[in-house]
């Protein structure tokens, strides 16, 4: 996490688009940040304006605002938009990866997973504002990849 110090905006004021990429965050609960920021990242926390999420792939920062930026390797999880590999996390409550949807595609039970993560929000066992970096419910990205490799596997 750093300053940046080459901020258009002064602190206080809510920017909505990374200043790397570019690319419109939407806001973070506070709580996503202190639960998933390591130590050394927390530590330089200013936790007065609201934070964004950068969905963009091509760009290692994963929160802004107008005073800081996080990067990836401020986190302590690896981020499912920022990383490709098999191993990431797709579902952070439920432990999901994307090695675990492309099996589950390819036998043809990823509508079993996704109705089994629907039961377990329903029953109140998620945790997305805390485990999941974007802060909010990570179904939206297991119901997106599954499709994708639904139709990969149709092709």
């Amino acid at each position: 996490m750093e300053l940046n110090c080459c901020a258009s905006s002064a602190p206080g004021q809510d920017v909505t688009s990374c200043p790397v990429s570019g690319t419109r965050g939407k806001a973070v609960p506070l709580i996503t940040l202190k639960a998933l920021l390591t130590p050394l990242a927390l530590a330089r926390l200013t936790p007065e304006d609201t934070f964004r999420f950068c969905p963009d792939p091509t760009c290692d920062v994963v929160y802004f605002n107008a005073a800081q930026i996080c990067r990836t390797e401020d986190l302590k999880v690896l981020v499912f938009q920022k990383d490709q590999a098999p191993g990431v996390p797709v579902c952070y409550c439920f432990g999901h990866t994307r090695a675990d949807l492309s099996a589950a595609a390819a036998s043809g039970t990823g509508q079993a997973l996704e109705t089994s993560i629907r039961a377990h929000i329903q029953a109140g066992r998620c945790g997305c504002e805390v485990n999941n970096p974007q802060g909010r419910c990570c179904l939206g990205n297991v119901v997106a990849l599954l499709r994708t490799l639904d139709r990969q596997e149709q092709a």
